[in-house]
């Protein structure tokens, strides 16, 4: 196969790999000004700039959390602020080893022709972009596809649309230095099996890994963030050792070994759920060549969140409820995690959004 030779291969695939280092995963704190308005809504905090960079300056420095975390993604906003202090959050993270990286996708417009089904935009002007993120010290870059599942859904159309969506931002980070995350979420909405989830990934994997080696992508220089292999939304849950057979299988048959990690989404479930999914993954006794990780944002935050509620006081306390997270989830990726983390406010209860956009 051919694929990208150009003058940041080498360094894709060690940013690549690194991101996927055992006992590490994703921070996503990309959330868009809207969605991160809806956040701070919930705690009865106000969506102002000062209030964004507060959030994300908890985060980044709770004493202890960078060591579990590989990369931090960030929307385009914040990668360019600073602590209250004035370091600029990208020093930040580096200094504490963690690879900055930056959403460069424009959010979901309706698919012509199909039942509401979307696509991504933003593949304008990309490569300017990206070089502008490099610059500033971005090393990987997220992409998000939406599928949805009904009887009649995804439709052909909207898999192959979405494919070649990811596969041309892939090609196009690549040659401006970006590690893509190619993120095709199939959403949880609806009532359907897990036996059903599991076909829809597969098709849905299968289609862009085809569009990935024809659009010449780097394998060993990409990641992939997919949806955990579950029942609907509406259906009667099942136990993590079930979600974790299910996954892995879907991912066996469709993710090419030289794609160095897997960095799930965690898809509306509660903190902990996402958690125990993940380590029930990471403890199965089956053949896995990629690293299985997390790329979490809500079910990193919704403690950290209810901890904080915008106060300066609660921030020891909100930073103690992110790290609890940040050490279950680090241990999940190692198959260790006993279900033992001191569970906060909010760690159980569902985060589930409808139609969820960024």
């Amino acid at each position: 196969m051919t694929c990208y030779k150009g003058k940041y291969h080498d360094e894709l695939i060690a940013n690549a790999a690194y991101i996927g280092t055992p006992g590490k995963g994703i921070l996503a704190a990309d959330e868009s000004t809207g969605t991160i308005g809806k956040r701070l809504s919930s705690i009865n905090v106000e969506n102002v700039e000062t209030n964004r960079r507060a959030l994300r300056e908890l985060l980044f420095t709770t004493p202890g959390a960078l060591p579990c975390l590989s990369g931090v993604i960030l929307f385009e906003e914040t990668l360019y602020q600073t602590t209250a202090g004035g370091k600029p959050f990208v020093d930040v993270l580096k200094e504490g080893g963690v690879i900055p990286g930056i959403k460069v996708d424009k959010g979901t417009v309706v698919l012509p022709g199909t039942n509401g089904e979307t696509t991504t935009q933003g593949l304008d002007g990309l490569a300017q972009r990206c070089q502008k993120y490099y610059e500033a010290g971005a090393r990987f870059a997220k992409w998000r596809a939406v599928l949805k599942i009904s009887p009649t859904e995804p439709s052909q159309l909207a898999i192959n649309e979405n494919a070649n969506g990811l596969a041309r931002y892939a090609i196009i980070c690549q040659e401006n230095g970006l590690v893509p995350i190619v993120e095709p979420e199939i959403l949880v909405d609806g009532p359907h099996s897990i036996d059903r989830c599991a076909d829809v990934t597969e098709r849905v994997l299968s289609a862009c890994y085809k569009a990935l080696i024809d659009h010449h992508v780097l394998l060993e220089g990409s990641l992939l963030k997919p949806n955990m292999v579950t029942p609907g939304s509406e259906a009667r849950k099942v136990a993590p050792e079930l979600i974790a057979e299910y996954t892995v299988r879907a991912l066996q048959r469709t993710v090419p070994a030289a794609v160095p990690a897997i960095v799930f989404l965690s898809g509306g479930q509660s903190e902990e759920e996402a958690t125990l999914n993940l380590n029930a993954m990471n403890k199965l006794g089956v053949k896995k060549p990629w690293r299985l990780s997390f790329s979490f944002g809500r079910a990193l935050q919704q403690s950290t969140l209810k901890a904080w509620c915008g106060k300066r006081e609660n921030v020891p306390k909100a930073q103690a409820a992110f790290l609890t997270r940040c050490k279950a989830n680090s241990e999940a990726t190692l198959g260790i995690y006993k279900g033992s983390a001191k569970l906060g406010e909010g760690a159980s209860e569902s985060l589930h959004v409808k139609d969820y956009k960024y």
